[in-house]
């Protein structure tokens, strides 16, 4: 396979995200209906920090079980200092967020004018799509380590693994989209064709640059780094997605739309191992 072929392909793999965008138009007066699309992102996000944690902790298992102290404490290390950075990160900008008030409002509801006109466009956002930009920002890193292991498989010479990699996590990726779209399920304003377009190019174009890096450059450290990060940002991000799920009062759908969502997310990479296998 052709550097070419290679890049083409990682690039399939990570667009496959888009496939689940278009549910974030779907809107509906029914709560339950709501309530479920919030469940289903929620599992889908247990499940992905399952999979980069584990992702992450595997070379260190190994240098561990081989007895490399040195590479096991640095590679340790890294770690524990991307899940602090990708978790702490959020916590302390979105602390940030609440407090900052560029002047006081000028009478029972009405804001400043130069308030408005310095918002960031974070900040304009609603908080729906606050999250689902988060998440793709988390998955995005998520994805960059995975188009590392299709470059790197590439440039081994394992053309057959790379091929199972790309269609295992073009698969996978199908269901992320999903777990952008569901923040905003509760939403009166869909979200615009333009903003869904940006998050799926946060959220799958790091697997074509993963790709592009793991084809000329090999470093486990460097995909622990990003397995890390993406694991801290989007263990955050579940925490408060379970928040939102709360606040819907109805215990026993959250529960079993959860247990949907998580289902799909491994359902997704059990066909990758069988394939591999």
């Amino acid at each position: 396979m052709s550097t070419a072929q290679t890049l083409i392909l990682g690039a399939i793999a990570g667009l496959t995200i888009f496939v689940g965008l278009p549910m974030g138009r779907v809107r509906s007066s029914s709560p339950a209906l709501r309530a479920a699309l919030s469940s289903i992102a929620t599992g889908i996000l247990v499940f992905l920090f399952w999979d980069v944690m584990s992702n992450g902790v595997e070379p260190i298992d190994s240098h561990l079980e081989a007895h490399k102290w040195a590479a096991f404490a640095g590679y340790a290390t890294l770690l524990g200092l991307g899940v602090v950075a990708g978790m702490m990160s959020l916590v302390y900008y979105d602390s940030w967020l609440k407090s900052k008030r560029v002047t006081p409002l000028v009478g029972p509801g009405a804001a400043a004018v130069d308030e408005l006109e310095q918002r960031s466009w974070f900040e304009a956002l609603t908080p729906g799509r606050r999250l689902a930009l988060l998440i793709a920002t988390g998955i995005g890193l998520h994805n960059f380590g995975e188009g590392l292991a299709i470059g790197q498989s590439a440039a081994a010479g394992k053309i057959s693994l790379a091929l199972v990699l790309i269609i295992g996590f073009g698969l996978h990726n199908t269901t992320e989209g999903f777990g952008i779209v569901g923040p905003m399920a509760g939403e009166a304003e869909r979200p615009s064709w333009r903003f869904l377009g940006l998050m799926g190019l946060i959220g799958g174009a790091p697997t074509f640059l993963g790709t592009v890096v793991g084809q000329a450059w090999v470093s486990p450290a460097l995909e622990v780094v990003f397995f890390a990060i993406a694991g801290g940002s989007i263990l955050y991000v579940v925490i408060q997605l379970f928040e939102v799920c709360k606040r819907y009062a109805m215990p026993e759908l959250v529960g079993w739309m959860l247990l949907l969502g998580l289902l799909l997310g491994f359902g997704t990479d059990w066909v990758l191992v069988a394939a591999g296998a």
